[in-house]
C-alpha cells in the first residue's frame, strides 16, 4: 500500500483517479492533493476493481473519431475536434460534458494543421495497436507547447445527435445515415 502511494505521489499534483473501465467520467475525480486521494481511490472503485491514476495534463483535449477500413484497408480517422469546458466547471467532469450549457466542441479543432495531421494519423495508430474493430474515438490532449499527447482509446464513443463522434463525421462530409451504414457494413464483412 505505501508503495503504490509513494508511486502515485511521483506523479505530481493534481492528478486524476479513474475506474479502469468506465465513461463520461463516472467515478472519476481530480485529486489537488494526497489528503483526498484514498477517498478519490474508493469513489473510483465503486465503479470497477481495476483503478487508474492519472498524471494532469495541462492543455486542451482533442479528440478524434476513427472508423475500421473497407475491405481490409487502413483505418480512417475525421477531423479532430476541440472541446471547449463550460468556464464554471473545474475539468471536463460528467456535468461539464452531459449537463453544462457552455460546454461544446469545435469542430475542426483549432490547432494547426500539422498538430491536426498528427492526431489523425495517431488516432489510426492506437487504432490499430489495440486491434480495434469497428470504431473508436480517440482523445489526446494538445498542450501549450504544442505538443500532442495521447490520452485514451473510447472503443464504444457515444453516438447520440450530441455526440462528438457523429459530429465528427459529418464535419468530415460522412452523415450520420452515411456513418452507420458504414459501421454496419464492416460489421458484416466479418466471419
Amino acid at each position: 500500500r505505501k508503495r503504490v502511494l509513494d508511486d502515485v505521489a511521483e506523479l505530481g499534483w493534481p492528478l486524476f483517479v479513474k475506474p479502469a473501465r468506465g465513461g463520461s467520467s463516472i467515478g472519476t475525480s481530480r485529486v489537488s492533493g494526497p489528503d483526498a486521494l484514498e477517498a478519490a481511490i474508493e469513489e473510483a472503485r465503486r465503479y470497477d476493481t481495476k483503478v487508474l491514476v492519472e498524471a494532469a495534463i495541462e492543455g486542451a483535449e482533442v479528440e478524434c473519431a476513427v472508423l475500421e477500413g473497407l475491405d481490409g484497408g487502413a483505418p480512417e480517422a475525421s477531423l479532430p475536434g476541440m472541446i471547449v469546458v463550460d468556464p464554471e466547471a473545474t475539468w471536463y467532469d460528467f456535468g461539464a460534458k452531459y449537463l453544462a450549457e457552455g460546454s461544446r466542441m469545435e469542430i475542426p479543432a483549432p490547432i494547426p494543421p500539422e498538430a491536426a495531421s498528427l492526431v489523425r494519423s495517431l488516432a489510426c495508430a492506437a487504432f490499430e495497436a489495440i486491434d480495434c474493430a469497428g470504431l473508436a474515438r480517440v482523445d489526446f490532449f494538445y498542450t501549450p507547447a504544442g505538443e500532442v499527447l495521447v490520452n485514451e482509446i473510447n472503443t464504444m464513443p457515444g453516438m447520440t445527435p450530441a455526440s462528438g463522434f457523429p459530429m465528427m463525421w459529418a464535419a468530415s462530409g460522412l452523415s450520420t445515415p452515411e456513418l452507420i451504414d458504414r459501421i454496419i457494413t464492416t460489421a458484416l464483412a466479418k466471419r
